[in-house]
This record gives structure tokens, C-alpha cells and sequence, in this order.
């Protein structure tokens, strides 16, 4: 790892009591802006040539709840059955399912479904005493929760590869949303993670 830039941030051990947690997007796309392809696949990764975790391991060390969207939740399940013996949900984690049409006895245990506004969500998540908390995706539910202000940072990781179409990483929609630039780090295998915060 290569740092090209740095910019004064929150230390990574910083006392959870000092700040209110952060609702962080952290997500890989492709150059061109994708984060999988129409169908939610992501098999374009597996020939980037990626080496390392890339920081994931400590990204992970400061979350206790992960966010999904019911397409990604639905992928993510798929994987699970497909390949046995891996668990797409820790149980050391919470995870919060977004839909509209699931029913929670549907669900993995791991899992709870998620029917209230995403604003009387978020601050009812925010005041909970814990750790920040993970934005998995995808696209729609990122941009429902950025156009209510209640996404805080994004964490891309822009991986060396153009995939032409796919879903970008925020739906589409008319906004304008100012970032701040935090860091900027360039990896051996020419991926880069941008690291910026939502100016609200």
C-alpha cells in the first residue's frame, strides 16, 4: 500500500462514547461506477487481480450492524445456499433487512426486517449505544438513505476494471450532494480507496 494522500481524520481507536456512530457506505465498484452487474453478480472481481484485504480487516473491527436492501440481502442468501458452509450473515453482527414484501418468519435468524421510514430508523439506530454502522447496499437503499441525510462516509473501493453496465453505486436521481475527500490511498494491484465524508 502506497498512500498518495491523507487528510486529518477520526483515529480508528477513538472512544465509540466521543461521537455519535456513523452510518459509513463501504463498497467496491468498478472504474466505470458499477457495484455488480444487472443481475447482482460480482464475478468481474475475481479477475482484478486484487492482493490483500485492502483495510477491510479494520473497516470491519469498527462495525456492529450491517444494512442490507432486500436485492442485496437476496444475493447475499443466494451465496449462502449455494455455497454450504458459509454464512453470509456473522452472528456477532446485527443485520437490518429493508422490504416491503418479506416477512420476518421468512428470514434467518441472524436477520431482522426493517418496516419503519428509514429516518425514524436511523435515529433510533443512531442513539443506540455501539459501533458505526455498515451501509452494505445496494444502489437503492444507498440512495434512499443519502436523499434523507442519513448516509455519513463513503468508503469506495475502485477496483482496476470496466464492466460497461451494471447498477451504479447510487440510484439514480436529481441531487446534489457535496463530499469532503478524507483520504485517498493507491494499492500495489492499482485499486484505489477513496474515503470521503457527506457534507450536509
Amino acid at each position: 500500500m502506497s498512500p498518495v494522500k491523507r487528510a486529518t481524520r477520526t483515529p480508528a481507536n477513538r472512544s465509540v462514547k466521543e461521537r455519535s456512530r456513523r452510518i459509513v457506505v463501504s463498497v467496491a465498484t468498478s472504474a466505470d461506477g458499477f457495484i455488480a452487474r444487472k443481475d447482482g453478480s460480482v464475478e468481474w472481481l475475481e479477475h482484478a487481480g486484487l492482493k490483500g484485504e485492502h483495510g477491510m480487516r479494520e473497516f470491519y473491527g469498527s462495525i456492529d450492524t450491517i444494512l442490507w436492501g432486500r436485492k442485496t440481502y437476496d444475493f447475499a442468501l443466494g451465496y449462502q445456499k449455494s455455497h454450504k458452509g458459509y454464512s453470509a450473515f456473522d452472528k456477532n453482527l446485527k443485520h437490518y433487512v429493508f422490504s416491503r414484501t418479506l416477512k420476518q418468519a421468512e428470514m434467518p435468524v441472524e436477520t431482522e426486517l426493517v418496516t419503519e421510514s428509514i429516518k425514524e430508523f436511523a435515529v433510533k439506530l443512531r442513539a443506540a449505544k455501539g459501533k458505526d454502522i455498515w451501509m452494505m447496499g445496494g444502489g437503492e437503499i444507498i440512495a434512499a438513505f443519502l436523499d434523507e441525510g442519513e448516509i455519513d462516509e463513503f468508503s469506495i473501493h475502485v477496483i482496476p476494471m470496466m464492466i460497461g453496465e451494471g447498477i451504479p453505486l447510487v440510484a439514480p436521481r436529481l441531487r446534489n450532494i457535496a463530499l469532503k475527500l478524507l483520504s485517498c490511498e493507491k494499492y500495489s494491484d492499482s485499486s484505489l480507496r477513496l474515503h470521503y465524508s457527506v457534507l450536509k
